[in-house]
């Protein structure tokens, strides 16, 4: 898939330094992108942007139509490019599995590896609970599973 990738950037590329955009052409192509694509991000950016290239392919279309549907044909091409990108450093890598203690601190936003007063934890869930709190927009589980961090972070503090 990842040379349909690159096909399909290469044939927008194409499109886009044209002197005049082939609109029908360009139609075309994102309706194959858009039955085609494995990934949803540059199918749902494809099918956005048929409709939209369909109307400026009309010989009625006016210069508004033809400037909508170029916008909409620079959301594809930046999805593409997105994927496309070659990947450097530690980007292309398999994400670090957590500890729970690390797990529970990403949940409360905390930074790892610092040591904690109970002040500091007890405001990060503050912070954390007025999203996730069923009240607040989240529900009951997320909530729960913020609730259990904070006591697994508290409890080594209040220790000797």
């Amino acid at each position: 898939m990842d040379q349909q990738l690159k096909a399909w950037k290469s044939a927008i590329e194409r499109f886009w330094s044209a002197a005049t955009l082939d609109y029908r052409e360009v139609a075309r192509l994102a309706a194959e992108i858009a039955a085609v694509s494995a990934d949803e991000t540059l199918r749902q950016a494809a099918a956005q942007a048929l409709p939209s290239l369909r109307n400026a392919s009309l010989t009625s279309a006016d210069h508004r139509a033809r400037e909508v549907a170029r916008r909409r044909l620079s959301l594809v091409r930046d999805v593409l490019h997105t994927l496309t990108a070659p990947r450097f450093g530690k980007r292309g890598l398999a994400p670090k599995t957590l500890t729970p203690e690390e797990h529970y601190r990403q949940m409360l936003g905390l930074p790892f590896g610092v040591r904690l007063a109970a002040t500091e934890i007890h405001q990060a869930y503050k912070r954390a609970a007025k999203t996730m709190h069923p009240d607040g927009g989240g529900n009951e589980r997320e909530f729960r599973e913020l609730s259990a961090a904070r006591d697994a972070l508290m409890k080594p503090r209040q220790d000797p």
